[in-house]
């Protein structure tokens, strides 16, 4: 008995002591201050019918960085290609921005061409197969704007890809998307769809149609670049040359079994994939830090509406009063992921990396109005800084392609 007490009061020294030893960070009440969503992407008279008339002010709790030694500058991060951060707008199609944006990255790896490929285009596509979703499970299948990194793999073999040049989704001099009117016009239709029964695919596909035509346009089924034709299925199979089936989804998660390919159940995983490889997080962390270290990019998704996500510094820390860095596992990862608290909040595009104080960094590219409160001319314009623990806690998955994680798929059956 005395052994175990000594023992038991030992262990309670060491464990004060590594309290004692953690770092305590600062935090702080900070007034909301309008930034690039109110000053630029609203002020697109084309994209509201009304201005923003209230003054209400409200204050968020947040991590103060204030003092802290942030690598905030892209300068200091080993950067894959990426073709500069381009706005989604009001539109939430983040799911289609990120990836397509790693996409450009891996024809540019394979290929050493340099092109951007039309986000809208496939988001276009997307819809349609919403819709034919929510006739198939007569109003039971989910129809919303958001969609996860696969869906643009699945909709690539399905439809191809088209350039920027030859659809961008805007009319009439717009300078942003707003799929917002859009949207609710769709759901709206859809509604009365399953309320009056009138279960006919092709009509609803058909409207569907009618309705984007209005505010995105038709698009594309031919073009030419360099003086010849292509069509969407030969823009991505002879140009780009993407194989959609060279793509992979990792994720890390509890509540299914590791090592077996799972659903992701998420509400924007509307078409319940189950393609994703679950591992565990130590894995999931070692196999994300040797992909960028062998040049891989990947799209990446997870939360961030954190307290330790500050958009003034577009710095992103796991800080002291959440959880010591120490205790970041599988169980803290999970026990947030179930409680709501990590939620499937963004997707990204991850493109460079590096190393201070023994821990990695993360160069982020992003397509949403927080990473644009800074200098428009800055080159960090459109980009964030995400420490290591800040992804291994909240970033729930990634797209890569299968040569970055080829170890780790020999041990799925």
């Amino acid at each position: 008995m005395k052994r175990i007490i000594s023992i038991s009061i030992a262990l309670l020294f060491i464990s004060s002591f590594a309290f004692a030893q953690q770092k305590n960070d600062k935090s702080k009440f900070k007034e909301y201050e309008p930034g690039y969503y109110q000053n630029s992407i609203l002020k697109d008279v084309r994209a509201v019918k009304k201005k923003m008339t209230s003054k209400e002010k409200y204050k968020h709790f947040q991590m103060d960085h204030s003092g802290l030694d942030l690598p905030k500058k892209i300068s200091l991060y080993k950067k894959q290609w990426s073709n500069p951060s381009i706005s989604q707008g009001n539109a939430g199609t983040c799911w289609c921005f990120s990836t397509m944006s790693f996409y450009e990255s891996e024809v540019f790896r394979l290929t050493n061409k340099k092109v951007k490929i039309s986000e809208i285009y496939t988001v276009y596509w997307e819809y349609v197969e919403k819709a034919r979703g929510f006739v198939t499970e007569r109003g039971n299948s989910v129809f919303a704007e958001g969609s996860e990194g696969n869906a643009v793999a699945r909709m690539f073999k399905k439809y191809g890809a088209v350039p920027q040049s030859e659809y961008t989704g805007l009319l009439n001099d717009r300078k942003f998307h707003s799929h917002a009117a859009m949207y609710k016009e769709m759901n709206k239709y859809l509604k009365t769809v399953k309320k009056t029964s009138a279960w006919n695919e092709e009509q609803v596909i058909s409207t569907i149609k009618d309705i984007m035509k209005h505010y995105i346009g038709i698009p594309p089924t031919e073009f030419n670049i360099d003086g010849k034709t292509y069509t969407p299925a030969t823009y991505l199979n002879d140009y780009l040359k993407i194989n959609p089936d060279d793509y992979v989804e990792i994720l890390s998660y509890e509540q299914e079994p590791f090592w077996k390919q799972v659903e992701y159940t998420v509400e924007d995983n509307w078409w319940h994939s189950k393609e994703y490889y679950n591992i565990p997080l130590e894995d999931y962390m070692k196999v994300l830090k040797k992909a960028v270290r062998n040049g891989y990019t990947m799209s990446i998704g997870g939360d961030v509406s954190e307290a330790g996500f500050v958009r003034s510094t577009n710095c992103a820390l796991i800080p002291s009063f959440d959880i010591p860095s120490a205790y970041i596992n599988g169980d803290a990862r999970q026990f947030r992921f179930s409680n709501r608290t990590t939620t499937d909040d963004h997707g990204m595009h991850l493109v460079g990396y590096m190393q201070k104080d023994g821990k990695d960094w993360y160069l982020i590219k992003d397509s949403s109005s927080g990473s644009r409160n800074n200098d428009e001319k800055a080159p960090e314009f459109g980009y964030y800084f995400f420490h290591e623990d800040y992804v291994k806690l909240k970033m729930m998955g990634f797209t890569i392609h299968k040569d970055a994680v080829k170890d780790i798929l020999k041990k799925f059956k």
